[in-house]
């Protein structure tokens, strides 16, 4: 059964915050420079000052020493506030216990928090550009976009102004004999503009290239294969960023805590997971590491180990079919790595478990990936998701208010180590009572007896006469023809007494 809060003292309103010990060093010293002027109490949440004023009432003090007492005051505020703060505190099951302040792997979005630094092989980068575009973010992408064709164009206008300035195509601009290289390139501008018409294959009809020029006409075919390949490149890059299926993700919810309750006697780990959309994810599949440091025999310490937390693999059960939201359930097994864990040691431990929801989209084609965490403290222990389905006229309706709701339920509070252990000794106990049981029926009938038959001494020593041990429920052992032994059974007649 589950602990109760009643069983505990309980603790008086003045101490809902938890004294602030005093400590050593400068945490001393500010209480000297304060003791003269005022009574401050450090809050652990905000770390602000609060100041008492101890002067007697009806005692006028003059300016200066109200002055005095201000920038004192200020003084030690600002000192305080360049002090460490106190480590945060709540009220558990099992008394005042420490907050963890834990930093997330995998963050409640799916984004994962981790940042890679000092990568000197930065060139591999260089070797992917393609996925190195696509990774980009939305401001990233939009820049290279725009500088990739900005930068083609004006490369290949300055050759075409440059063509034109060589050829002296410039300087006979009056000249209505003279044949120019493009016709209608007077200057910079014009020369841009003639790239970007060939480029994008606008074609306005105005400025148009010679056959007087084969240098332009290997330039023209040059910049055309060349902006060809930049369309298809950038155009490509924009249609895969924007056709991926992240966004799909976010349509897929998880709940904000998980529980751990009995389910068929059995202490199981529990999150629910569900699709917002009316269009199904195909193929669902469901993963859960666990995130927790460790150190091995050999004394290595391997910080964020990853453990494979079992959802259904052997039984099929982590393929789902996720039309409506599902309660994935992890048997706390001897084989899963919350077998020692109780619900003390749950509120002490620190660990993250990561879920993992793998399918394809069905109006893509593509494959979605949606992520989620939970901490230490966003296990409940003894509770049990809310109902959320309810059976209207013709279909199924499902309340997404309760999606997140759970009640409390009741659940032992040790280990599933020990409940097993719990119930071997009570499936133990039963088994040898009801053995036991059995055996007094049986013993009241036929009770252990040792009969003897009449004993006659023959002089020499020995002993003549039928003598039987009766074990058991064995009788009648002195009809039996032979002698020998039967069950445990021993007969003797005279004749072998006198042999």
């Amino acid at each position: 059964m589950a602990l109760e809060d009643s069983s505990f003292p309980s603790r008086p309103e003045s101490l809902s915050l938890p004294v602030v010990e005093k400590g050593k060093g400068p945490v001393e010293e500010a209480s000297e420079v304060t003791a003269s002027t005022g009574v401050f109490d450090v809050s652990e949440d905000l770390g602000h000052v609060v100041t008492t004023d101890t002067a007697q009432p009806g005692v006028n003090r003059s300016w200066k020493s109200k002055l005095a007492e201000r920038q004192a005051n200020a003084a030690s505020e600002e000192y305080v506030k360049k002090l460490p703060r106190v480590v945060e505190k709540e009220r558990g099951r099992f008394g005042w216990a420490k907050r963890r302040k834990t930093q997330r792997y995998v963050e409640k979005n799916g984004r994962c928090n981790v940042s890679h630094g000092n990568m000197r092989e930065t060139y591999r980068y260089l070797t992917d550009i393609f996925t190195t575009l696509v990774d980009l973010n939305w401001r990233c992408s939009l820049f290279v976009f725009v500088m990739a064709y900005a930068i083609t164009w004006l490369f290949f206008g300055a050759i075409w102004y440059l063509i034109a300035y060589l050829r002296g195509d410039l300087d006979h601009l009056e000249d209505e004999t003279w044949t120019p290289c493009v016709n209608n390139v007077n200057g910079f501008i014009s020369a841009f503009l003639f790239s970007i018409e060939t480029e994008t294959t606008i074609g306005y009809g105005h400025r148009v290239i010679t056959d007087q020029c084969p240098v332009g006409t290997m330039l023209l075919l040059l910049q055309a294969i060349l902006g060809s390949m930049v369309n298809a490149f950038m155009v490509g890059c924009m249609f895969v960023k924007i056709s991926q299926p992240n966004k799909r993700a976010e349509t897929l919810v998880f709940s904000k805590n998980a529980v751990i309750s009995l389910r068929d006697d059995r202490l199981c780990l529990m999150f629910r997971v569900g699709d917002l959309r009316s269009s199904h994810i195909v193929g669902a599949n469901m993963r859960a590491k666990l995130i927790k440091s460790k150190q091995t025999q050999e004394g290595e310490f391997i910080p964020l180990d990853q453990t494979d937390i079992s959802v259904g693999f052997e039984t099929g059960d982590d393929r789902l079919f996720l039309v409506s939201p599902l309660v994935i359930s992890h048997e706390i097994d001897c084989r899963s790595p919350f077998w020692d864990m109780s619900q003390g040691q749950l509120e002490k431990d620190d660990f993250e478990m990561v879920v993992i929801l793998e399918g394809m989209v069905e109006a893509t084609g593509m494959t979605c990936q949606a992520r989620s965490s939970y901490l230490a403290d966003e296990v409940q222990w003894g509770h049990r998701f809310s109902p959320m389905m309810s059976l209207a006229e013709g279909f199924f309706d499902i309340d997404y208010g309760a999606f997140h709701q759970t009640f409390e339920v009741d659940t032992p509070s040790c280990s599933a180590h020990e409940l097993s252990l719990a119930a071997a000794r009570l499936e133990a106990h039963l088994y040898w009572s009801i053995s036991s049981k059995l055996d007094e029926e049986k013993w009241e009938g036929s009770s252990l007896t040792n009969q003897s038959g009449k004993q006659l001494d023959n002089g020499k020593g020995g002993v003549v006469g039928p003598v039987s041990f009766t074990v058991g429920e064995i009788t009648g052992i002195e009809e039996q023809s032979g002698p020998g032994e039967l069950n445990g059974s021993v007969t003797t007649d005279q004749s072998e007494s006198e042999a």
